[in-house]
């Protein structure tokens, strides 16, 4: 009796990211998804490592450099998890906007290939302005409080 063995599944997530291009079991979708998930680790384990420093030192404070590669550690693999569970959604927005570039690029229809039509906007940008005003309203006056006393 011969048995053919099942065709092997790579799992994205064990390829390292600089050989991750390269890889052809791949299609490009997984490669994509892959670098996007990746790029979300990389800004949780910024915001991460942020919030997990300490802003009162203490005596009970442990400032050893085994401890700082230990938090590292757990940091990293913090980071990892939350991105594999895809509950932040990050990766996703990045994977869309991977797969599908910018409708101007796509649209520059003249020119050399590989040429992107230039940005134009219907006003300078240094004349921008907010949309709303930050002036008081005409005929309000400010709220006077009554003095203190002591």
């Amino acid at each position: 009796m011969q048995v053919t063995p099942l065709p092997s599944q790579i799992n994205a997530a064990n390829i390292a990211p600089d050989r991750l291009a390269d890889n052809p079991n791949l299609t490009q979708h997984q490669k994509i998804a892959e670098a996007s998930r990746q790029f979300e680790a990389i800004l949780l384990r910024q915001i991460l490592a942020s919030t997990q420093q300490t802003m009162i030192k203490s005596s009970y404070t442990d400032n050893s450099t085994s401890a700082g590669i230990y938090q590292d550690m757990i940091t990293n693999q913090l980071a990892d998890n939350i991105s594999k569970t895809g509950v932040l959604g990050l990766a996703k927005v990045f994977e869309q906007q991977l797969e599908h570039p910018a409708p101007a690029a796509s649209k520059a229809g003249t020119g050399t290939a590989g040429s992107v039509a230039p940005l134009t906007t219907s006003r300078p940008v240094a004349t921008a302005r907010p949309h709303f005003n930050l002036s008081p309203a005409p005929n309000v006056s400010p709220v006077q409080f009554p003095p203190a006393t002591s």
